[in-house]
C-alpha cells in the first residue's frame, strides 16, 4: 500500500499550511460584493467595471495555470506557492491607497497573479505527499479555499464598518497572507525534480478529455464568480443593507466549504463520481431557479442549497481530475490546465450578467443564464466514466502504474 510521503509531524505541519492557503485565496474576491456600492461611489467604477474585479482575477487564474507546469519545472512548486503568498500580502496592503478605478483593477490583477500561481501547484503537491489520502486533502484545501470566501463576505463590511473605510475591508487580508507565507516557508518540502513538463501539457492538450474537463470546470465556476460578485449588490437593489448582504454571501460561502469538505468523505474511494457530481448540479440547479421565482422567500435557505452545489462540484471536479493520471506531476499537469481552461471561461460571466443587467433592468437573466449551464454540465459528465480514464488520456503504461500506486489509483483509473 502506497504511503503518505513524509512523517506525521511533517505532514501535520503541511495540513496546517494547506488550511491556512486555502482560506487566503478567495476574500479579495468575495469581500469587494459587500462593498461595492461604497468603492462604486469613491472609485466611479459603473456595473461592467465592477465586474473587472471579479473578471480579472479569474482571467489570470486561468492564464497562470497554463503555465503551472512550466513554473513547476522551472521555479519549483515551493518558490511558487511561496512567492505568490508574498504577492497576495502586498497587494492587499497596496489597497488602503486605492482611489481611482484603473488602481483597484491593478490590484485586482495582482490578488488574480497570486492566487493563481498558488492553485496551479497545490493539486500537485497533495497529490505528491498524501498520495494515499488525495480525496480527503483535496476536500480540505476545497473547503478553506470556500470558507476564505466566507470569511471575505463577512469580514470585509464589519472591517470596513469599524474603520469607516473600506479600504480597511480589502486591506486586512494582508494578515492572513503574511501567516501563510510564513507557515509555508516551513512546512513546505524541498521540490522534487520533474522533466519534460512542457512535453506533457502538450500532450495533454491534445486529448479531447483535458478540454471537457475545461469546459465543465469553467461553467460550474461561472456560476461562483457570478453569485460572488452579484448576489450582494442583487439584494442591496432589494433594500438590504451592506452587512446583511455580506452574511448572505458568507452563508453560501460556508455551505460552499462544508459540501467541498463533506462530500469527497461520502464519496471515499467509490469508482464513479458523477452521481455525486449530479447531486450537486441538482442543488445549484434548485438554488438559481429559487432567485428567479422567489428571492425573497427564505433567501439563506436558497443560497445555502446554492453553496453547496457549488462547492461539491468544485471539490469532485479537482478530485476527477486528479484520478485520470496516477502519476503525480502529470496529475497535477491535467488538473492546472483544467483550472486553467475553466477559470478563462469562468472569468467572463460576472461581465456578461453585467451586461444582461444593463439590457433588462435586473439579475434575473443571468441567473437563468446559470441554471442553464449547470443542466449542460450534468450531461457532459455522462461522457466522464471512470472505466474510461485511461483509454481518454491514452495510457499504455496504465498496467504497471496501476501496480505500483496502491489501492486507491486502481480504483479510480478504472478499466
Amino acid at each position: 500500500m502506497k504511503q503518505d510521503s513524509a512523517p506525521v509531524s511533517g505532514r501535520l505541519l503541511l495540513l496546517a499550511a494547506i488550511v491556512l492557503v486555502g482560506l487566503n485565496l478567495r476574500p479579495f474576491i468575495t469581500g469587494v460584493g459587500p462593498l461595492a456600492a461604497d468603492i462604486s461611489l469613491q472609485t466611479g467604477l459603473d456595473l461592467q467595471g465592477l465586474s473587472l474585479l471579479t473578471l480579472v482575477p479569474m482571467f489570470l487564474m486561468g492564464a497562470v495555470a497554463f503555465a503551472g507546469p512550466a513554473l513547476q519545472a522551472w521555479v519549483g512548486a515551493r518558490h511558487s506557492i511561496l512567492v505568490a503568498l508574498a504577492v497576495l500580502a502586498v497587494a492587499s496592503l497596496l489597497r488602503l491607497s486605492v482611489w481611482t478605478g484603473w488602481q483597484m483593477v491593478a490590484t485586482a490583477a495582482l490578488l488574480g497573479l497570486g492566487a493563481a500561481a498558488v492553485q496551479a501547484m497545490f493539486p500537485g503537491v497533495i497529490k505528491r505527499h498524501f498520495p494515499a489520502h488525495v480525496g480527503v486533502v483535496m476536500g480540505l484545501y476545497s473547503a478553506m479555499l470556500m470558507g476564505g470566501g466566507a470569511v471575505g463576505a463577512q469580514v470585509a463590511p464589519l472591517i470596513a464598518a469599524a474603520a469607516g473605510d473600506w479600504h480597511a475591508g480589502l486591506a486586512w487580508i494582508a494578515l492572513p497572507a503574511l501567516l501563510a507565507l510564513w507557515l509555508c516557508a516551513r512546512s513546505l518540502p524541498a521540490d522534487a525534480q520533474s522533466v519534460g513538463s512542457m512535453s506533457k501539457t502538450s500532450a495533454l492538450l491534445r486529448r479531447p478529455r483535458t478540454w471537457l474537463l475545461m469546459a465543465c470546470f469553467g461553467l460550474v465556476n461561472g456560476g461562483y464568480s457570478t453569485a460572488v460578485a452579484w448576489l450582494s449588490p442583487f439584494y442591496r437593489d432589494l433594500g438590504w443593507s451592506a452587512s446583511a448582504s455580506g452574511s448572505l454571501l458568507a452563508v453560501m460561502a460556508v455551505c460552499q466549504a462544508g459540501a467541498a469538505l463533506l462530500l469527497p468523505l461520502l464519496a471515499g474511494k467509490r469508482q464513479d463520481q458523477r452521481p455525486w457530481l449530479w447531486l450537486t448540479l441538482a442543488m445549484q440547479i434548485i438554488g438559481f431557479l429559487a432567485l428567479v421565482l422567489r428571492p425573497e422567500a427564505a433567501p439563506f435557505s436558497w443560497v445555502a442549497i446554492l453553496g453547496a452545489g457549488l462547492g461539491g462540484c468544485f471539490a469532485l471536479s479537482m478530485i476527477v481530475a486528479l484520478d485520470h493520471l496516477p502519476d503525480p506531476t502529470e496529475a497535477g499537469a491535467l488538473s492546472a490546465l483544467m483550472q486553467g481552461g475553466g477559470f478563462l471561461l469562468a472569468a467572463l460571466p460576472p461581465w456578461i450578467v453585467a451586461i444582461l443587467h444593463n439590457l433588462t433592468g435586473g439579475f434575473t437573466a443571468g441567473w437563468m443564464l446559470h441554471l442553464c449551464c449547470a443542466v449542460v454540465v450534468a450531461g457532459l459528465y455522462w461522457r466522464i466514466a471512470p472505466a474510461g480514464y485511461a483509454r481518454a488520456m491514452e495510457l499504455p503504461y496504465h498496467a504497471k502504474t496501476t501496480t505500483e500506486c496502491g489501492p486507491h489509483l486502481p480504483t479510480s483509473l478504472g478499466g
